[in-house]
């Protein structure tokens, strides 16, 4: 199955999403949804799983939508916003379960961007106090900054800081590591403008050539929580 790039079609569905986010216009472009979201998607997950076999061979790459492919439709039982869909394609690579997973790679491709990353979204709370005794931890707490310093120096920004100080109970912690503790999430991702590159195979060189440059910090995920 080979991938060759995700058809412009494919942006303009998702743009005629943004625009028409209702139950009426997504069944007239149901066609659409199947040839330019799903199938696209699909290829894209084959074709990045082989490759990701000899850099990164603990994710799962699951062609299906609820597997690397994330459905459609938004959750919207907790969410005052009621619109049904999700004007964006979600594509992730888990370390294992993907709802537990201590890292994981993923791709995203909306009307306007494409954006590819890796890392985990918020620790709940038994994670964050381990991810908290690692960063303290001298030799954990220095693998980390290395990762990070890695990143920084190939230009990829590190997110996931949202405390103000760092919390009680990690005192003599160098002042490097220290920030560390202000993290709750830890993740990187690069963003890029729609445009012709989307459109062709090279696409996946591109997504793959950002994964490499961040999987320090997936590894350290991995060794510590995977």
């Amino acid at each position: 199955m080979p991938f060759d790039g995700f058809p412009q079609e494919t942006v303009a569905f998702l743009g005629g999403i943004a625009a028409h986010n209702e139950k009426s216009w997504f069944e007239a472009h149901r066609a659409d949804y199947e040839a330019y979201y799903v199938a696209p998607a699909r290829e894209f997950v084959v074709a990045a799983g082989e490759r990701l076999r000899t850099i990164a061979p603990e994710v799962r790459a699951d062609p299906r939508v609820l597997g690397s492919i994330a459905r459609i439709n938004r959750d919207t039982r907790f969410s005052p916003d009621k619109r049904p869909y999700k004007d964006h394609l979600d594509i992730g690579f888990a370390a294992g379960d993907r709802k537990s997973a201590a890292s994981a790679l993923f791709f995203r491709v909306t009307p306007a961007y494409a954006n590819a990353g890796l890392g985990t979204p918020a620790f709940e709370k038994s994670r964050l106090a381990a991810f908290r005794d690692a960063v303290a931890d001298p030799l954990r707490g220095q693998a980390l900054l290395d990762a990070l310093h890695a990143l920084e120096a190939a230009g990829l920004p590190v997110q996931g800081e949202t405390l103000k100080r760092p919390p009680v109970g990690y005192d003599g912690i160098a002042p490097e590591r220290e920030r560390l503790l202000r993290f709750t999430a830890l993740w990187s991702v690069q963003e890029q403008p729609i445009g012709g590159w989307l459109h062709v195979p090279e696409a996946l060189d591109r997504v793959i050539d950002i994964w490499q440059r961040m999987l320090p910090l997936h590894r350290w995920l991995i060794q510590t929580f995977g």
